[in-house]
């Protein structure tokens, strides 16, 4: 009698045996149906300055994203530390189910030069492929190729708004979710999250999962969705060195005086070579070599450097023969910044007072910035170079040949998740069933917290990003590409309602 009841109930109710491929349908006629609602909800997001330092602007956007979960039923509420913006959690239990999926995003945004915005960064506009503004609230149709500009479009308000309308969808066709839900919406990750570890150790208890699912970032350049298994660990460092008190005419004591920009020029590149490798020694002694399963999924990941070659108007890459991707399992040694002296009209014949650079290393597992700090700073010691902490004084400056201020940023180690757990799998099984089989990458070439929310027991944390690749993140006119949009909300209902419910 179980089983005969079993089999009346899925058939007249074919909801209960809808797996992934028809939960996508499904919600991709409820988006088309609904396209509208879900833009003027995003625009309304987006009208939102998120500037992690505007106390007053953040906590709208943090009480405009609680309002939005409460409107879907959820149990939200707003963590608070002092001094942080706010994290947005939200809560969504499933019947019977044992398990619990945290989903991440942030809702914070980087700094905006309004010069090099062709429209105003928190007013979001509408363009079709040749760059025209678009009237999408009286068009007859949207264009899936349209793409919507304004701050943090791509970069990371997206994936909320895709994941609340999965849930609308879920609910217009009368479908659960499998698992429990959380969903964690930080408020100062372009700020570097300093407070987000404070976070996680203070509610440690609310915010317990038995996996994350990091939605943030670019989909890979081949317009493929993709899952990423780790993210390179970031540490900053700024530099400076120093020349004569004041600025001397290049004529009467150049050659005599040393010139900080020379010194620190000579400096950097025995740090650094053209092709990217890093001088520094010892620096590749703790990098963990790729797992035979990695190297696998490196192998199968599109190759569309020709087209990035093109795109960025470059006419070679550093690496010495290595693809794109295999680099990104290396740590690297960028230079953000240089500064000193003024070139082209405001050039004059001064030997300069000082010069500063500010890096920007990426670290791979198992380097961690404590043990990188101390090889740099040995390595610049070796150099010739007194390190101080603070501006020298004249004391100082006096005493010492070569003296340089070390200022150490913030940082965070690397992380990454194993391909091959159950959870892995699962995520990429769900994905495929869709019709958006996924590129594997075993880790991003950007950094990402996500060592943090392993909760130091390696709870999986994998990164499903759903922007575009050329959503000029970080930069001016950000933008999201709409199909970007709606493939996302696809996968996260398919996602939502197809996860085992039970723990691996």
């Amino acid at each position: 009698m179980k089983y005969a009841l079993l089999l009346f109930l899925l058939l007249v109710n074919p909801v209960l045996r809808a797996g992934p491929a028809d939960i996508a349908k499904q919600t991709r006629t409820w988006r088309a149906n609904h396209e509208r609602e879900i833009l003027a909800e995003f625009a309304d997001l987006l009208s939102i300055p998120n500037l992690a330092s505007d106390t007053p602007n953040i906590h709208r956007n943090a009480d405009a994203i609680r309002a939005m979960c409460e409107k879907r039923g959820l149990a939200a509420k707003l963590l608070s530390l002092e001094g942080a913006p706010p994290v947005v959690v939200a809560e969504l239990a499933a019947p019977n189910a044992k398990r619990t999926i945290a989903f991440y995003a942030h809702y914070d945004g980087q700094p905006v030069d309004v010069s090099q915005w062709k429209s105003e960064p928190w007013k979001p506009v509408m363009r079709d492929q040749a760059g025209n503004d678009v009237d999408w609230r009286n068009a007859k149709a949207i264009d899936p190729e349209w793409r919507l500009f304004a701050r943090s479009s791509g970069d990371d308000k997206a994936p909320i708004i895709a994941m609340l309308a999965a849930l609308d969808a879920m609910r217009d066709a009368g479908v659960k979710p499998s698992v429990n839900l959380r969903f964690f919406f930080e408020g100062e990750e372009e700020a570097g999250s300093p407070h987000l570890a404070d976070y996680l150790k203070k509610f440690r208890d609310d915010l317990r999962a038995d996996a994350w699912l990091f939605c943030d970032g670019p989909v890979h350049q081949s317009r493929r969705m993709e899952l990423v298994f780790g993210a390179r660990g970031t540490l900053g460092l700024d530099l400076t060195v120093y020349g004569p008190i004041k600025g001397l005419h290049d004529g009467q004591y150049g050659n005599w005086v040393p010139n900080p920009i020379v010194r620190l020029t000579h400096l950097i590149d025995s740090m650094r070579n053209e092709s990217g490798r890093i001088l520094i020694k010892d620096f590749y002694a703790d990098v963990r070599e790729p797992t035979a399963g990695e190297k696998e999924a490196l192998a199968k990941i599109p190759n569309v450097e020709g087209n990035l070659l093109r795109e960025f108007q470059i006419g070679s890459t550093e690496g010495k023969g290595k693809s794109l991707n295999q680099l990104l399992m290396l740590p690297g040694l960028n230079l953000r910044g240089i500064e000193s002296g003024h070139v082209g009209a405001q050039a004059s014949n001064t030997i300069p007072t000082e010069a500063r650079a500010s890096i920007d290393f990426r670290l791979v597992p198992n380097e961690t910035p404590e043990s990188i700090k101390p090889l740099v700073e040995r390595h610049i010691v070796a150099r010739g170079y007194s390190i101080v902490r603070q501006t020298p004084d004249a004391a100082a400056r006096l005493a010492t040949a070569k003296i340089i201020k070390v200022e150490w940023g913030s940082g965070y180690p690397a992380s990454r998740t194993p391909l091959d757990l159950p959870f892995s799998r699962e995520l990429a099984g769900i994905m495929t069933a869709t019709g958006h089989e996924p590129v594997l990458l075993p880790t991003a070439g950007g950094s990402l917290p996500m060592d943090l929310f392993q909760q130091g027991n390696n709870v999986p944390v994998i990164a499903f990003p759903i922007a575009n690749h050329d959503d000029n993140q970080h930069a001016a006119n950000e933008n999201l590409r709409l199909q970007n949009l709606w493939d996302g909300l696809e996968v996260f209902a398919a996602f939502f309602s197809g996860l085992d419910a039970a723990k691996n």
